[in-house]
């Protein structure tokens, strides 16, 4: 019986090695494309400059309690924060952009992992948001639970790299 399923799962291992990845991307493209996409939106400023100079709501999402400390004047921050708030944004839309069409996948996995590790502090930290708990039959909580499932998402790209179909094999291949 146990080699049956042997010779059964043996051949598992090469399509998960393709499959996975592209899946991981995928999954990403349809539950956190938009998400970060249209968080960055909410920090663009006018015109087509406009992430060099982020909205007062940029600096509420990712300082709050500094920005509040300021009266929410954004003339009161400095230069760091403009920096990080920028740095930010603009990490909304590339990163994601990156895992999604398979380019630098790793290094974007990498620093989409830091990216939701801040965002959840900053979400701890700043906006008082609760951890939530693993092992308590609530499969919702907005950090233990969902963002380790983006994290989950993440390292497979990581350890396994984009997959088949993705821009890394392209250029890999690539005279």
């Amino acid at each position: 019986m146990f080699a049956f399923y042997r010779r059964l799962t043996d051949h598992l291992d090469p399509i998960g090695d393709a499959l996975m990845p592209t899946l991981s991307r995928l999954t990403f493209a349809g539950v956190l494309l938009l998400y970060f996409w249209n968080s960055g939106m909410t920090k663009l400023g006018d015109g087509f400059f406009g992430f060099l100079a982020p909205r007062s709501g940029a600096y509420a999402q990712i300082f709050p309690k500094a920005f509040e400390a300021t009266g929410y004047d954004t003339s009161q921050l400095n230069v760091f924060h403009w920096a990080v708030v920028t740095g930010g944004t603009i990490a909304e839309f590339v990163l994601p952009l990156l895992i999604v069409v398979g380019l630098l996948t790793r290094l974007s996995a990498i620093a989409m992992i830091g990216f939701i590790v801040v965002q959840s502090l900053t979400d701890l930290f700043g906006h008082g948001a609760e951890l939530g708990a693993w092992f308590n039959r609530a499969s919702g909580e907005l950090i233990a639970d969902q963002r380790a499932f983006w994290i989950l998402a993440l390292l497979i790209l990581v350890f396994k790299g984009a997959g088949p179909l993705a821009l890394d094999r392209f250029f890999r291949n690539a005279p």
